[in-house]
């Protein structure tokens, strides 16, 4: 039988958030204690990310010391150098001789359009986030990465709803997988179990809900421009053992997580993307972790929704009850 655990629970990973609440963007931080195996899954048209190459199947590296999930866009990934910093100063990393160099992987989420578009997540931000995981500060909600993360932008942002950072965690026997989400979406947030939208673009009262899919149906023309602050981001940690080429399988079937509970997904306007990894030595099947991991990530979008509150002029579901226009 499977329960819910908190992902705090799962040990050999370390989660930490800042943000900078008025620019309205932050980053949240994932340092495995030791090292990590890890894979990735691209699946949006407009990523910005760092160090992805690691994570190929076929490059020499095994392991990982961190992740980054940040807003920012490309500006943000230079927290990732902050993240580095702090690790190299405890002498975790890859061993080159005259130092060890950390191996931190970082995606950022569009989130300029929000606060203030020229403050961004950097050095110091990303060395923050650290230092707050070492006493596990992270929340669900507008924190961390998730501090900018709006949904339903398929009519620019006068109509979009107010989203978050969120979290999953299940357990079964031993074997623990758990979901960290910041949801920031270009379409519209279902409850996957029930179908029933719980945010994304609002009608033009700004009291009930119109369909994203409905809206871009308007106009088959193209549209050479659709960066109005998109990319939902994830990270799959199970203490399950496996290797770079498994997790990166993994990271594949915790899509389907986002498939349920996010339409439209994986647009050219999305950089949706999802890190899987390994902190532990439960031996799994993976196929079985997929399919959890999967659900990990939906849930972790219901409370990335649920958790958020109205800013920065707009509304969350915590606000008010919004009806089908």
């Amino acid at each position: 039988m499977k329960r819910e655990i908190s992902i705090q629970e799962i040990a050999g990973i370390r989660i930490g958030q800042t943000e900078n609440r008025k620019a309205g963007t932050g980053c949240t931080v994932f340092l495995a204690e030791k090292e990590m195996a890890a894979g990735l899954d691209v699946r949006g048209g407009g990523p910005a990310s760092r160090e992805s190459q690691l994570l190929n199947p076929l490059a020499a590296a095994q392991v990982i010391h961190g992740i980054v999930l940040a807003g920012g866009s490309a500006f943000g990934l230079d927290a990732a150098g902050g993240v580095m910093k702090y690790l190299e100063e405890r002498g975790i990393g890859f061993e080159v001789g005259v130092t060890r160099v950390p191996l931190v992987c970082q995606a950022d989420l569009f989130d300029l359009t929000v606060g203030d578009p020229f403050v961004r997540p950097d050095q110091a931000m990303g060395y923050e986030a650290c230092v707050n995981a070492e006493r596990g500060n992270y929340r669900d909600g507008c924190f961390g990465a998730g501090c900018g993360a709006t949904v339903g932008k398929a009519l620019g942002m006068n109509y979009c709803m107010k989203s978050g950072i969120g979290s999953y965690a299940l357990q079964a026997g031993e074997l623990q997988v758990g979901a960290v989400v910041a949801v920031n979406a270009l379409g519209d947030v279902f409850d996957w179990k029930t179908g029933q939208k719980i945010a994304g673009l609002l009608a033009e009262d700004k009291n009930s809900f119109r369909s994203s899919e409905d809206a871009m149906c308007a106009s088959t023309e193209a549209i050479e421009n659709k960066f109005t602050g998109n990319t939902t981001l994830g990270v799959v940690i199970t203490n399950g053992f496996f290797r770079k080429s498994s997790l990166c399988k993994i990271a594949g079937m915790a899509h389907d997580g986002y498939a349920r509970s996010i339409r439209p997904v994986h647009t050219t306007a999305d950089g949706d993307s999802i890190y899987a990894v390994s902190v532990g030595n439960v031996n799994a099947d993976q196929d079985l972790v997929g399919m959890l991991a999967a659900e990990a990530v939906s849930e972790a979008i219901l409370r990335a929704v649920y958790a958020a509150e109205g800013s920065y002029g707009f509304p969350s579901c915590r606000d008010r009850k919004l009806t089908f226009s």
